[in-house]
């Protein structure tokens, strides 16, 4: 798929070989840089422009080839809790647009989609209908806003994920990613939701995504074995955005403490599965992702 200005795009690159690299953390970002404690990340797209687009110009600055957009929960559902459901289309374009005005040539912006926070009937009181209404808006915002993909992150139930991934697939021309987040647990690796890695990869490549992976949770140790469980059952497009540890408080304070030469040495690990897209999650930094360009890029 070629990009709109008519240079190779995210699937070309990849079909060449080449290993993409994503950004690092978006709220630990915003929150070192004036996001108050329970407030909306997404009004900052249009309260506070010059931070989302400072945010998007490190990491880029830094090396990354795809910036996420800051989305996470423009969903109606989240948005609706801030008195701002009704700006859904505006924020999340101007979240594109944001990225999008900072990106040099050949880079590349995917607009994040997170979790509701909502369950479908019975279970919970959302229709199927009204979640697949709600992720074409945030897509078709997007891709107005100058989005070459989405990625849908951070997911616990297939069964949300997988609207998700349908709804971008069938009303936009974007790239669709999609990630889930696992916890360890006796048993092995599990979504909140019982879907195992496997499960994973098969459920949202069966509902059309073109790249599947894990992103959050455990710290990059175990995303190594998660992704080596992956890369066992595709032969697709993988990708992995790893947290720099837990999180651990210090002082009051919600801290990562993987360092980026730390991660580097396991990125490398993923890269050569092979991981085609790689990235940051909570607690990582544009020090981060320099490191794991330099780890996978020798």
């Amino acid at each position: 798929m070629v990009a709109a200005d008519g240079k190779p795009g995210i699937l070309d690159r990849l079909a060449a070989g080449e290993t993409l690299i994503f950004d690092g953390a978006t709220g630990t970002y915003l929150q070192n840089n004036g996001l108050e404690p329970g407030a909306s990340p997404e009004l900052m797209n249009a309260t506070h422009p010059e931070v989302v687009q400072g945010m998007s110009k490190q990491y880029f600055d830094a090396g990354s080839d795809i910036v996420l957009t800051n989305s996470f929960g423009g969903n109606k559902f989240m948005l609706e809790r801030y008195g701002a459901g009704e700006r859904l289309t505006e924020l999340n374009k101007l979240a594109a647009e944001h990225a999008r005005s900072v990106a040099p040539e050949g880079k590349f912006v995917a607009g994040s989609i997170g979790p509701t926070g909502e369950f479908i009937e019975p279970l919970g009181n959302v229709t199927e209908d009204e979640l697949y209404d709600n992720f074409s808006a945030m897509a078709k915002a997007f891709e107005a806003g100058g989005a070459d993909a989405v990625m849908i992150e951070t997911q616990l139930a297939i069964d949300e994920a997988a609207i998700a991934v349908r709804a971008a697939k069938e009303t936009t021309n974007l790239v669709v990613m999609s990630t889930m987040v696992f916890d360890q647990g006796p048993r092995g690796y599990f979504t909140m939701m019982g879907v195992t890695p496997e499960q994973a990869v098969e459920g949202l490549q069966e509902a059309g995504a073109d790249i599947v992976g894990s992103n959050c949770g455990l710290g990059i140790e175990k995303m190594v074995e998660i992704a080596t469980r992956m890369r066992a059952v595709t032969d697709k497009y993988l990708v992995i955005q790893s947290n720099a540890g837990m999180p651990v408080i210090q002082k009051g304070e919600t801290c990562y403490l993987d360092t980026p030469e730390y991660m580097a040495e396991h990125y490398g690990k993923l890269a050569d599965l092979p991981i085609n897209v790689l990235g940051g999650c909570c607690g990582t930094t544009a020090d981060h992702i320099r490191a794991l360009i330099q780890s996978v890029r020798i």
